[in-house]
């Protein structure tokens, strides 16, 4: 892996919620003990169902919102709990791109004010450079520079979603949260805006952490994958390496629920039985103990760590623990219960 920009130890996020008058209330475990690395020019893709803590683990990183616990090295320094003012410069190197394009745009404000807002806030230039600066943004996204005084109704989802892409990049960051940046999409537009993430890194060196729930979108533009499962990242790989090999239950899983565009391929889905755990109580020990066709009473009682099992390909599973040179070959047989 290239040199760490992005370094997250034992990162948490728990919500409260509506409880007891008296006495402790329950709390939403949404991000629960997160360790990722995401190195210079890298992109890492986080991958997981509806409602496992990827976007808020976005968020954090962002630090759109506060971490209950845990560490945010970025270029080694820890910003986890800095405030306000001590973020502003922080701020310039971490950008998010966010999913609605629309929602994420003020409409009462032109192109040209949304892509200079941040250089107004940063003092970046007198007032003519921040007009080149915009130009140049919009020159570097696919935009006219005519777009410059139309309001986002005026545009297409695709477009919209550049406009985006340009005010994350008007500050010059290195690191660039990309939470569902083309779900709201059609196919085509999605390659397009694929395409122009992918130019960006290779022009201006950026970093993207790419959160999608489209495995096809995160194989094609990630470096790593990470597989994240209530609060939890799972697995962790090379993306070449996690799609061939999966190690743990949950991301063969995932992986088996991919639409297989061959008709005749055969299918080999994996049917997970039981529903998803509630964050507020998930189950003790391994949180996918619930729906896992591996489980044994061991799971249940401790807690697995994020492990390397082979080279840079790490996993969260008591089963992989126990077993040797043979597990490539047993681990797709169940154990009986």
């Amino acid at each position: 892996m290239t040199t760490p920009l992005l370094t997250v130890k034992g990162l948490k996020r728990h919500f409260p919620t509506a409880g007891p008058l008296f006495g402790p209330k329950p709390t939403v475990k949404a991000v629960d003990g997160v360790d990722l690395v995401v190195g210079e020019r890298e992109t890492l893709g986080l991958v997981g169902e509806s409602g496992c803590g990827k976007s808020t683990l976005g968020r954090l990183i962002a630090r759109l919102d506060d971490p209950t616990a845990g560490e945010i090295l970025f270029e080694g320094k820890d910003i986890a709990g800095l405030d306000d003012s001590s973020l502003l410069p922080v701020r310039q190197s971490i950008q998010m791109i966010f999913q609605n394009p629309f929602a994420s745009l003020n409409p009462r404000m032109t192109v040209g004010a949304i892509l200079e807002e941040p250089l107004i806030i940063h003092q970046k230039g007198d007032r003519a450079k921040r007009r080149r600066r915009v130009a140049e943004l919009l020159d570097q996204v696919g935009l006219r520079r005519e777009h410059v005084d139309r309001y986002p109704h005026e545009f297409s989802g695709g477009q919209r979603q550049r406009i985006g892409i340009a005010r994350a990049l008007a500050l010059e960051p290195k690191l660039i949260v990309c939470d569902e940046p083309v779900s709201a999409l059609d196919v085509s537009i999605q390659a397009q805006i694929i395409n122009l993430l992918q130019r960006l890194q290779r022009e201006l060196g950026i970093s993207y952490l790419f959160i999608s729930h489209d495995l096809s979108v995160v194989e094609h533009i990630s470096d790593r994958v990470a597989v994240m499962y209530l609060g939890r990242i799972v697995e962790e790989a090379e993306a070449t390496e996690i799609y061939r090999r999966p190690l743990h239950p949950y991301t063969e899983a995932l992986l088996s629920a991919h639409p297989e565009p061959d008709p005749s391929a055969v299918s080999h889905e994996i049917i997970l039985e039981g529903g998803v755990p509630s964050p507020v109580n998930p189950p003790a020990g391994c949180h996918f103990t619930t729906r896992c066709p591996y489980v044994r009473e061991m799971c249940s009682q401790t807690t697995p760590q994020l492990l390397e099992h082979e080279p840079d390909h790490r996993a969260r599973c008591l089963r992989l623990d126990e077993l040797d040179g043979n597990r490539i070959t047993e681990r797709f047989r169940p154990i009986s219960q």
